[in-house]
């Protein structure tokens, strides 16, 4: 049986308390925000940390990016690796290829220029699979490594 109906078992109803602790009538009220003369106030103190911290987003590795700010005194452009001094595979992987046949398909759906002759196709996915097959998707693969730094891999380079 169910416990949202009324059958004939002898169980005990279900608790109405509320989940929260909480008094639902209590608002949250937000902090006013500094004036402008707070910000230029407080910017000599400022000078010494990163005033950019808070525009950076991170993507891509989760454990690359929570590492990015721990104790290196190397910027993310610092931490790429040189072309002729690459060290993984020149492959890409079945989820390289899902993630850039995904992407491409997605930007031909939203009306992104087509790079290959058309014949019939509609589909954006057969559409990315023959750019992909013909090496004219304009994406470039990072792989990050365990240290940080990455390796950035035109989808020409790649082979399937």
């Amino acid at each position: 049986m169910s416990d949202y109906s009324g059958g004939d078992d002898d169980r005990e109803p279900l608790n109405d308390e509320p989940a929260f602790d909480e008094d639902p009538d209590e608002y949250y009220e937000p902090e006013p925000e500094p004036a402008e003369e707070d910000d230029a106030a407080r910017a000599p103190e400022l000078e010494g940390e990163n005033q950019d911290a808070d525009h950076v987003v991170a993507s891509g590795d989760p454990n690359a990016a929570a590492n990015h700010g721990k104790g290196n005194d190397k910027s993310h452009k610092d931490k790429k690796i040189p072309n002729d001094q690459r060290t993984t595979t020149p492959f890409m992987t079945k989820y390289e290829k899902a993630r850039i046949l995904g992407t491409r398909a997605l930007q031909i759906s939203m009306n992104a220029p087509v790079l290959v002759d058309l014949e019939g196709e509609t589909d954006p996915l057969q559409i990315a699979i023959k750019e992909l097959r013909e090496k004219k998707i304009p994406l470039i693969v990072r792989r990050y490594l365990p240290d940080g730094y990455y390796e950035d891999w035109s989808c020409e380079e790649l082979l399937q």
